[in-house]
């Protein structure tokens, strides 16, 4: 759903705001938000926030530190007190001297408004370091998951193997992603099987063959 401008008799506009209703009468599980760039924006994007949904966005900054900083700042001035509604920001990082587009960084966001950086990327070495341990977000999983700290890592850790199962076999466009992610939350059994035993990605999973 698009927004819209309206005519030059001043009708036919359609906000954000106006989206955001329609999209709530769906009965979504997730909301997306169009770019953040000013405040009009952001209010939408954070009363998307307090409806209980998963929203996910886009803002253009430098790193986590610095999107927290755009967020409370002009033009889009949200009061640093509600910052803590947004759960993790991710990096997108394009290297252009070495021609890679990589996650930069993942962090959490702290009560305050504060971040705490979990992982970064080191450009020397082309890995993804873990630098610091969840906080807020433990505690959110603790509290709506019945989640041990134990356990989130353990999680974690399943998840990364099938990331890593999933780029070994090349399963990289959008419907094959989905048909796994799929499996994994109907049947994660069977999927963790093929993973573990490090079996290729078949047609009998129900995945489509790599052209």
């Amino acid at each position: 759903m698009l927004t819209r401008e309206p005519n030059a008799e001043g009708k036919g506009e359609v906000t954000m705001l106006d989206l955001l209703v329609n999209a709530l009468r769906q009965r979504p599980d997730r909301l997306v938000v169009g770019e953040i760039r000013r405040q009009r924006e952001a209010e939408v994007l954070f009363e998307a926030m307090h409806t209980g949904h998963s929203v996910y966005s886009t803002i253009h900054a430098d790193n986590a530190g610095d999107t927290v900083t755009r967020l409370i700042n002009p033009p889009v001035n949200i009061p640093k007190s509600m910052i803590d509604a947004v759960a993790g920001i991710v990096v997108q990082f394009r290297h252009r001297r070495l021609g890679v587009r990589r996650t930069l960084e993942f962090a959490e966001v702290l009560r305050g408004g504060d971040v705490n950086v979990i992982a970064r990327w080191d450009v020397k070495t082309d890995v993804i370091k873990e630098i610091n341990e969840l906080s807020t977000l433990a505690d959110t999983l603790s509290l709506y998951a019945g989640m041990t700290r134990q356990e989130i890592a353990s999680d974690i850790a399943e998840k990364t193997k099938v990331l890593r199962w999933m780029l070994k076999n090349h399963i990289m466009d959008v419907d094959n992603v989905g048909l796994v992610v799929s499996k994994y939350y109907s049947n994660t059994s069977e999927l963790m099987e093929l993973v573990s035993s490090d079996k290729p990605w078949t047609e009998e999973l129900g995945i489509y063959t790599a052209t």
